[in-house]
């Protein structure tokens, strides 16, 4: 299957380090080698970069991790094609406009039997069960709250409630987020870490690299990192239980719920 990386942040960061770790794992130390994207949040809406090529070797991948692009929310895919052809339109993340904002998604897992009724609005341009997902989560959101955004907490509950509803035809482990905050549902597998000060030497899985946190961050940085597996070897990373989501924003957890 897929992976996921994600990051929200106190103020724009990079997250270099941690794509280069993950980035290996497209062809290099996993299989994950059918495309890969990544998106960073932006005053307007998100920058997005996409490619059909392993990212491991990806040369766009190359000039993603020295362009050092900072943002408050960042989000990553690596995809293990399981259902829909090796092609751009079926690289993650996937970008939607909902309420005026920008909302992108990522998914990891297979939904086999998923066959919902989508109208008009938000049809998928790819053949994935990913963004067929990501276009009912849209269209149902557009229906229950047809006067614009709820607040943060009800929209937490609703989203929830939707992933465990559709957890229920496969795996669903899932990033999303419209650049303010960070929404995830775990099915089988997700953990997360916090970074703040005072900041540790990291040592990391899938690059046999170490990295000086301290060097490259002020005290008042603080930042959350979501990934499908741990990253690094010598952090205490958070691993979710299945049927669980949390929501991050400005680098802190907010909300988060268990299935029960």
């Amino acid at each position: 299957m897929c992976q996921l990386l994600g990051m929200s942040c106190k103020k724009p960061a990079s997250i270099g380090f941690s794509f280069e770790g993950f980035r290996a794992r497209g062809g290099r130390t996993d299989e994950h080698r059918d495309g890969w994207g990544i998106a960073f949040s932006n005053p307007n809406g998100f920058d997005i970069y996409r490619d059909e090529q392993p990212a491991a070797g990806s040369h766009l991948a190359d000039h993603i991790s020295k362009a050092e692009i900072k943002a408050k929310t960042t989000i990553a895919h690596i995809r293990k094609a399981t259902i829909g052809e090796v092609n751009i339109n079926n690289c993650h993340p996937f970008e939607r406009k909902l309420w005026n904002k920008s909302w992108l998604f990522c998914h990891n897992g297979d939904l086999k039997n998923f066959s919902p009724v989508l109208d008009s609005r938000f049809v998928p341009e790819g053949n994935t069960d990913s963004e067929l997902a990501f276009c009912k989560l849209l269209q149902d959101l557009n229906r229950d709250f047809p006067d614009g955004e709820p607040t943060l907490e009800i929209l937490f509950d609703w989203l929830h409630n939707a992933s465990v509803v559709i957890a229920r035809q496969g795996t669903f482990n899932i990033i999303l987020s419209n650049g303010e905050w960070l929404y995830t549902f775990c099915s089988t597998h997700l953990a997360y870490v916090e970074r703040q000060y005072p900041f540790q030497e990291i040592e990391f899985i899938d690059t046999a690299t170490s990295v000086d946190l301290s060097i490259h961050n002020d005290q008042d940085d603080r930042m959350v990192i979501i990934a499908t597996h741990p990253l690094t070897r010598n952090e205490l990373w958070n691993v979710y239980t299945p049927g669980q989501s949390r929501l991050f924003c400005n680098g802190h957890l907010v909300h988060e719920k268990a299935n029960t």
